[in-house]
């Protein structure tokens, strides 16, 4: 039985999911080294009754000094690993996870979300990535366009593996099933959830376009209004009432420091009586939002992936989803469970509201789909793919760090 380290910023329910399979279904013994138990959101809820070991580098009770690489040193000399999973290769945990395994030739696993589109590229930064990348054995990525990223930065394909962007979907399944069944009404301030509505939940930033969300909402209802009047002056049949869609409100969960800007676009478009900012909500919380919608929207300009795409498919919901976004490769089936659009094109998004909103029970078929297809990007899948990427690392010859890669490292982790 390997005996796996991975390396995280902190534990939030996500890789409480994903490495609890990985303990339980790949049968490593499995630590999880946290940078940080501090929750800055204070929304991240789960159980810490678990199969995997959990190790805290700078506790909440304690303030976070300049001494990284020393805890990061002395806690991997405990666990003694047979190979290192690190998230990725521009946080400074990970960084130091990486200089502890090369100084030992302790094989490396890349764990990574990024893919080539999620942002303008440097070359000399992307000359730093292959290097780094060159010291890992094998690689477990989000999806496709990820586990093609790490190829073009020199891992071998047969080294690298898909699985690593998933959920617990069966919590959100359940949870938001047993929220559509108790009955339970709620209100988002003046109106009531049981009413349809379209739901985003995001960090209010600008790579997440909430503010060309609502502009696009405006343009829908504009649009909707519009075709009401049109079939109410030309033709009041009941085949033609039928193709009207449905008014849906908007209703954003989330917060950051856009939040002043996203409120005055809601002002401007004149939508305030239709929108609602309910604010950061926590894992337990979600599942009701995800509920009561009719739709899901995900409009960033830029996304590694989107986790909460996977929630809201987990819950039985069409969704609108950015072509940006690093998961519509793999989650979004045009016409079959949602639709991809450019970020940039607020006519497009608007006619899109419009066609989902347009027809119930196409939109129940395509939640169906959604939770057809994201039962195969599940904790157990992520297990599996820990479990091929730890083989190929353990069986990959090793590879020497030159000179020139532990200065980069070491220049890297200066700091810490």
């Amino acid at each position: 039985m390997p005996r796996v380290a991975a390396i995280i910023v902190n534990l939030v329910p996500y890789h409480h999911a994903r490495w609890e399979a990985c303990s339980v279904v790949a049968g490593s013994e499995t630590h999880l080294v946290e940078l940080t138990d501090r929750d800055e959101f204070k929304v991240l809820e789960f159980t810490d009754d678990a199969h995997f070991h959990r190790h805290t580098l700078f506790p909440k009770t304690e303030p976070m000094g300049a001494s990284l690489e020393r805890k990061m040193g002395e806690k991997l000399n405990e666990i003694r690993p047979d190979v290192v999973c690190v998230s990725g290769w521009g946080l400074e945990v990970s960084l130091a996870g990486m200089k502890w395994a090369v100084e030992r030739s302790v094989p490396i696993v890349m764990l990574s979300e990024s893919n080539e589109f999620d942002e303008a590229r440097s070359p000399i930064k992307e000359w730093i990535k292959r290097r780094l990348v060159g010291l890992c054995a094998s690689g477990l990525a989000g999806g496709t366009p990820q586990a093609d990223y790490l190829v073009k930065l020199g891992l071998p394909r047969e080294c690298v593996f898909t699985g690593y962007d998933i959920i617990d979907n069966n919590y959100f399944e359940t949870s938001s099933k047993e929220a559509r069944n108790s009955g339970f009404k709620f209100h988002v301030s003046d109106f009531a959830v049981s009413s349809p509505y379209f739901f985003a939940c995001a960090r209010f930033g600008k790579k997440k376009n909430l503010p060309g969300l609502i502009r696009a909402y405006a343009r829908y209802r504009h649009k909707v209004e519009r075709r009401a009047s049109s079939v109410e002056g030309s033709d009041s049949s009941t085949s033609a009432l039928s193709l009207q869609p449905s008014v849906f409100d908007l209703v954003i969960a989330g917060e950051g420091e856009e939040r002043s800007l996203i409120e005055q676009t809601i002002r401007d478009c004149k939508v305030s009586d239709h929108v609602d900012l309910i604010g950061a909500k926590g894992y337990s919380e979600l599942p009701a939002y995800y509920a009561h919608a009719s739709a899901f929207i995900h409009p960033s300009t830029t996304e590694q992936w989107g986790l909460v795409v996977n929630e809201a498919m987990a819950s039985g919901l069409p969704v609108l989803v950015s072509n940006r976004c690093g998961c519509a490769t793999d989650l979004v089936k045009e016409g079959e469970n949602g639709w991809t659009f450019d970020p940039t094109n607020e006519e497009e998004m608007a006619d899109l509201m419009v066609r989902i909103s347009s027809d119930e029970e196409q939109r129940k078929g395509m939640g169906s789909k959604s939770q057809e297809i994201i039962v195969n990007w599940g904790p157990v899948r992520f297990a599996k793919g820990i479990e091929s990427a730890v083989k190929a690392a353990l069986t990959t010859p090793r590879k020497k760090a030159g000179l020139l890669d532990r200065l980069i490292l070491w220049a890297m982790t200066r700091n810490g």
